[in-house]
């Protein structure tokens, strides 16, 4: 806090003040370009309160379901049900170790990078997943060196946008293993500590770091990424971050008269994470969820619930759980509806594994509604669970790429 008299001078020596002004002179910087719109599709009725806020806490989704009757609360379990069966029945384990990715798997890497076995599992299984869905493909040698010139030419990448980035070791590994030459790392927070100055080491290698958020950068207006393919990158995008980078990547892909210009993707690979964090305005396809019923008062309701995937005992897959009932019938409704706090004496008396179990459904129904996006913006795409429960319940790799011209 600040003195009310000293306050002008502050601002005017203030390093976030200066870094915020900086960043507003950039051509790249367009105020909420990525944000979506609250009102984008018209939702069906229901009996679930609304907050009118624009973001909507944990805390006021919480409550909204604790406001609800027991009837209201049971007929939203049965429609999240529902809809998982629908369309959830393709999500398969994807575990990949590239062996690409050899140098890091068995520790043999710079002593100054860090080194956590469990990220550097799920780097690398992120990256093992690229390969073999074609996106990413490894070359030997000097051959690295020709990877910008021969882009147009061939299936060589020369661009990778990593989203999220922090310090930068998911790009450190891609450049060490993969050979890239040109990255970009999209990061809102300073960080010290950084893969930066390693990266910077290497001869063959161009760096640029974006200090913006993900919500204010249209990737078109980055100069030196323009008419250039590129890999979209991001481990453990929280929340609406995902959304955010998907319209970043996609949303002005067609615009005419700036196509031979733009950069433009040629796949991606997101971990998601976080969904409780999730929010209906940014939400990428909410036309999809829609169309399923789900309002806008029921999918903070479902968000809610993928808190609950991620707080109990991991040391089996409880996300592999298929056959176990939710809310047996030895939760007695007509007990409940005699307790004033009737739901909310429920979603406490609920065992571990069936909140689980309910957190990952949610969890794989707010993800297959980002991965039908994808599918009607023209991109194959896949939805694994690209590594274990135990190395870390937050386990989703969205992964897509263009097919044909690209």
């Amino acid at each position: 806090s600040v003195l009310q008299e000293n306050l002008g001078s502050h601002l005017r020596r203030c390093p976030l003040v200066k870094q915020v002004q900086s960043l507003s002179t950039q051509p790249f910087y367009q105020k909420g370009v990525n944000a979506g719109k609250e009102d984008e599709q018209e939702e069906p009725e229901t009996g679930i309160p609304t907050s009118g806020f624009d973001i909507v806490t944990s805390e006021m989704k919480r409550n909204a379901v604790y406001s609800l009757n027991i009837s209201e609360f049971f007929e939203m379990i049965g429609k999240i049900e529902s809809v998982h069966a629908q369309i959830c029945n393709d999500i398969k384990d994807s575990y990949k170790i590239p062996e690409a990715c050899g140098v890091w798997i068995k520790g043999e890497v710079d002593r100054n990078v860090p080194f956590q076995e469990k990220h550097v599992a799920q780097q690398a299984s992120m990256l093992g997943n690229l390969e073999e869905f074609g996106v990413l493909e490894r070359i030997d040698g000097k051959e690295n060196c020709e990877l910008v010139e021969r882009a147009e030419n061939s299936n060589g990448v020369p661009a990778v946008v990593e989203f999220g980035a922090g310090r930068g070791y998911l790009t450190q590994m891609l450049a060490d293993c993969y050979g890239i030459r040109r990255v970009f790392l999209v990061e809102r927070k300073a960080y010290k500590l950084k893969a930066d100055r390693s990266l910077r080491q290497k001869e063959s290698l161009i760096l640029e770091r974006l200090r913006i958020d993900i919500e204010d950068l249209n990737l078109n207006a980055v100069e030196s990424l323009q008419r250039l393919p590129y890999i979209a990158i991001g481990k453990h995008l929280c929340g609406p971050a995902t959304d955010l980078t998907l319209r970043c990547c996609l949303s002005n892909e067609r615009s005419a008269e700036q196509c031979g210009v733009n950069c433009y993707l040629r796949g991606l690979a997101i971990a998601t994470c976080c969904h409780h964090l999730c929010q209906w305005k940014h939400y990428i396809n909410k036309k999809y969820l829609t169309s399923l019923g789900i309002s806008k008062e029921e999918f903070h309701a479902i968000t809610w619930f993928t808190s609950w995937a991620v707080d109990a005992d991991h040391g089996s897959d409880l996300s592999d759980v298929i056959d176990f009932k939710l809310l047996p019938e030895s939760i007695e409704r007509e007990e409940c509806n005699g307790d004033a706090n009737g739901v909310e004496a429920i979603a406490k008396n609920m065992k571990a594994i069936e909140r689980a179990k309910l957190g990952f459904m949610c969890k794989q129904i707010i993800d297959m509604g980002r991965l039908m996006w994808l599918k009607e913006h023209g991109l194959q795409t896949q939805l694994v669970k690209y590594v274990p429960s135990s190395i870390s319940p937050e386990n989703h790799l969205l992964i897509a790429r263009h097919v044909g011209g690209r």
